[in-house]
């Protein structure tokens, strides 16, 4: 590289890595009667970013294809930050932040093939436990090959019914491995949900699914068209990587967690462990769950005091119901959690599952 590149690289990476770690800590805190809050409490990371990326200079041609993914990478952040400041502004409302929010996997897509040759970005996608372990560091700089990295499966923005698939670059055959089935809240889809995984899949070693419902959400009502779904994708997983069928996590955010209760509570569902995350249930569905399914099922449940659109009562009324019904359930209540996704319990779902 040249050396203006490099030194345009070395000026451009640190903002942009806050402004994404900035944005990470708005997802996780987001709770509407907070807004202002969260907006003090994550600074303006957006200026020295907007700053950085127009200080850059012209690019010679070889470079064109590194250029083009830091650029997508800085303008999809920068504008998750233009319209969530829009809102601070009085323009918009929560759905116009949940809008702005679909720009963050957006540029993280752009950012991580970027991980191979910038230690800084492969850190970034790193759970913060792991990124002093020099075992691991060393696994990662071989960098991805055929059957390792990101895989999309007819899952383009606004497709609906695909997969993509994490499966981390140290990966082997040779031995059989975990896999956790996240599923997106409504109206999301698989594509942007694979990074609420991917640094902690990465880290720990698991094979990541994230599918996108056949339909604008989960079959919650009415003909299940998506457990037929989740079956293809996981035959077309387990026909290409070695899986351990002994520890099939299925796991899911708001509708995506309510569906984990519908398609894993089915008797034939082969799923080994189910996790709920800032989901609901109908404690009736206990009761009518095969009982031999349900006996001794390891359960793990995650919601949030703070949840605005499922009650906490819920998740405690549905604690007692699937104990009761003989579920090996594990309970995690967190007092600061809204209706939002907690990255930080995935570390802990992995070693759950791990055994």
């Amino acid at each position: 590289m040249t050396e203006a590149v490099v030194d345009d690289i070395v000026a451009m990476l640190p903002p942009l890595l806050n402004a994404l770690e900035a944005l990470g800590f708005f997802q996780r805190h987001l709770h509407p009667p907070a807004f202002a809050t969260v907006m003090n409490a994550i600074g303006a990371p957006d200026d020295a970013l907007r700053s950085a990326h127009a200080a850059i200079g012209a690019w010679p041609e070889q470079f064109a294809g590194l250029r083009e993914r830091l650029d997508r990478a800085c303008n999809e952040t920068l504008a998750a930050f233009a319209a969530i400041r829009d809102v601070e502004r009085g323009n918009g409302d929560l759905v116009a932040v949940f809008r702005a929010l679909r720009h963050v996997p957006r540029a993280q897509e752009a950012l991580y093939p970027l991980s191979l040759q910038f230690p800084p970005v492969s850190n970034f996608f790193l759970n913060s436990a792991s990124r002093e372990n020099g075992e691991l560091l060393a696994r990662l700089e071989v960098g991805a090959s055929e059957d390792t990295g990101i895989f999309h499966d007819h899952n383009e923005p606004g497709s609906r019914g695909g997969f993509s698939v994490y499966v981390p670059e140290y990966y082997t055959p040779d031995r059989s491995w975990p896999l956790v089935m996240a599923l997106h809240g409504g109206s999301g889809n698989g594509r942007g949900f694979l990074w609420s995984w991917l640094r902690d899949a990465r880290s720990l070693g698991a094979i990541l699914v994230a599918p996108t419902a056949t339909g604008s959400t989960w079959a919650l009502t009415g003909d299940d068209g998506d457990t037929p779904n989740l079956m293809r994708i996981l035959e077309t997983v387990r026909g290409r990587w070695s899986i351990d069928a002994s520890r099939l996590l299925l796991t899911g955010m708001s509708d995506g967690g309510t569906f984990s209760y519908v398609s894993g509570l089915d008797g034939a569902s082969p799923f080994t462990h189910l996790a709920p995350v800032s989901a609901t249930f109908h404690p009736l569905m206990a009761e009518i769950t095969d009982a031999t399914r349900l006996r001794g099922l390891p359960i793990f449940i995650t919601h949030g005091k703070l949840d605005w659109m499922f009650p906490v009562q819920t998740a405690r009324q549905t604690q007692a119901a699937l104990t009761a019904a003989g579920a090996d359930v594990t309970y995690r209540e967190i007092d600061d959690l809204s209706h939002t996704y907690p990255r930080e319990i995935n570390a802990e779902l992995l070693q759950w599952l791990n055994g």
